[in-house]
């Protein structure tokens, strides 16, 4: 194909989409339990710490909230490039977790 800004940018966003499907089997399988993983910390997150957590629910679900901006604020400033499998992980376990606390408000109704 021919070298256009469309093909470039279709390019780029199968690389952003699809990037945690390259590498070896080791990668990919780290990458998709870190995910996992995320996601099971959520749920556990939302459902035993939140009930027991000094302030209630909105207290938690606020240094939640704190807790994954400074790990998005953290990550863009020292990664500028493509990142390393450590802040692959870091970003997995944070994707699971805020699907787990948003699936779980769409099963509370709030």
């Amino acid at each position: 194909m021919q070298p256009t800004r469309f093909n470039q940018l279709s390019e780029a966003a199968a690389a952003a989409v699809l990037g945690n499907l390259r590498g070896s089997w080791r990668y990919r399988s780290v990458v998709l339990l870190s995910l996992l993983g995320g996601f099971y910390a959520g749920g556990n997150l939302t459902t035993y710490v939140m009930l027991v957590f000094p302030g209630g629910r909105p207290m938690a679900v606020l240094g939640l909230v704190l807790g994954l901006e400074l790990v998005v604020r953290l990550r863009s400033r020292l990664v500028r490039e493509r990142p390393g499998l450590g802040w692959v992980i870091a970003d997995n376990l944070r994707i699971g977790l805020v699907y787990a606390v948003v699936l779980e408000a769409f099963k509370l109704g709030t």
